[in-house]
């Protein structure tokens, strides 16, 4: 989708394509891996989505291929910003996991890695916040930048609730629950019978 987008705007060689991804910070919404843009591209030429329009070679530097999106191409990437914008996604992120698995560790063991993640969202906020005073001192239009802004709220909101949570449990609000096995509760949505809880049947 990062390479589409950038050939939406223009065509372009993967060299530059991987020089705006750092410049624009790409990477913390997209995996970057040396050699793996290069890998795309192929993959999305040989389906048919971008296409070679030119080659260009400066100097002594190796030939560079510049690609473009396809009529097809262009259509597709419209047609995903469409879906990704109107239809939530069903994402698997890894705190939740966690958070499930959390009760497996001593309570201070927990809130201490906790406490750990809230200084890691601290730091981040802190670094996105410079990158947002800049944009704002530079006038770039909000719309350039909003995906940064996303995120950024995201961890902001991450960073309150887990010091609620930190707090919940150091006062008590949340009751550690005790390791024996039969003071494990069952948790399941579904009654033993395969129906949903509270179903019966007519």
């Amino acid at each position: 989708m990062a390479v589409l987008e950038l050939l939406h705007e223009r065509n372009m060689h993967p060299y530059e394509m991987t020089q705006i991804m750092r410049e624009r910070r790409v990477d913390y919404r997209v995996k970057l891996r040396p050699g793996s843009l290069y890998h795309t591209v192929e993959r999305l030429e040989a389906q048919g989505i971008i296409e070679i329009v030119d080659t260009q070679r400066q100097g002594r530097r190796p030939e560079r291929t510049v690609y473009g999106l396809t009529e097809p191409g262009r259509d597709m990437f419209v047609e995903q910003v469409r879906a990704m914008l109107g239809t939530p996604g069903q994402e698997y992120p890894q705190f939740p996991v966690a958070l499930s698995a959390a009760n497996e560790l001593d309570q201070a063991d927990a809130v201490e890695q906790l406490k750990m993640r809230v200084l890691s969202l601290r730091a981040q906020i802190a670094a996105d916040q410079v990158v947002i005073d800049h944009v704002l001192v530079t006038q770039l239009p909000a719309m350039y930048w909003i995906d940064y802004a996303y995120v950024h709220h995201q961890r902001q909101s991450e960073l309150d609730w887990t010091e609620r949570l930190i707090e919940d449990l150091e006062s008590g609000r949340i009751a550690w629950p005790d390791s024996k096995p039969d003071a494990v509760p069952n948790l399941s949505v579904v009654d033993n019978n395969g129906g949903r809880d509270g179903d019966k049947a007519s």
